[in-house]
């Protein structure tokens, strides 16, 4: 198998981290060499953080080079915008449509950008959700991560049995239940290019 590039970026306190451990993970898991690359940019105080995850037959380094992510998995509007170029063309971005400002917004020393989903849509496939949204119905705000993952999944080259068995094992043990109902929420959305 060829290397799968996946990158997830995020603000801090998004799960980033641990979405991209479960991923590498389940690559482990299914036999494969697995790198991972962890990039945090002031995480704690609301600040970019970026991971990487490449798996494959042989990985020779853990960077994703920019425009050959396979999977672009975005946990805010402009984190997706900021990371879009290390997207391939034929590339898929999983989006979680939602804002959070990022300092020097919230101080008024820049906007916030307009229309971020219309712009890369006209160059990118992307499946978008408001998987904030759809945590709190599900009744718990901090699961939206993985229900963007759940979406991601159905891009990449495992089955639902194998991304539940390693979710059970890496979230935390009280948290499981939902964390499952959330992914199955997220695989099961009708993906649209358009929503």
């Amino acid at each position: 198998m060829d290397t799968r590039n996946i990158m997830i970026v995020g603000v801090g306190g998004q799960g980033t981290l641990l979405t991209s451990r479960i991923l590498g993970g389940l690559a482990i898991r299914a036999g494969y060499d697995v790198k991972l690359s962890e990039v945090h940019g002031m995480a704690q105080r609301g600040g970019s953080v970026v991971t990487f995850v490449r798996y494959g037959d042989a990985v020779a380094e853990p960077i994703v080079e920019e425009g050959q992510a396979d999977v672009l998995i975005a946990f805010e509007r402009l984190e997706a915008l900021r990371y879009l170029h290390f997207l391939k063309e034929d590339g898929v971005l999983i989006l979680n449509d939602t804002r959070i400002d990022p300092m020097p917004v919230v101080m008024g020393a820049a906007k916030y950008p307009e229309n971020i989903l219309e712009e890369i849509r006209k160059a990118h496939t992307v499946y978008a959700i408001d998987a904030n949204a759809a945590a709190i119905r599900l009744g718990n705000a901090r699961c939206f991560n993985t229900i963007v993952l759940g979406m991601a999944a159905r891009h990449m080259d495992f089955s639902k049995e194998e991304w539940l068995d390693v979710i059970r094992e890496k979230v935390p043990q009280k948290t499981v239940d939902l964390n499952v109902k959330a992914f199955l929420y997220g695989y099961e959305t009708e993906l649209s290019n358009r929503s």
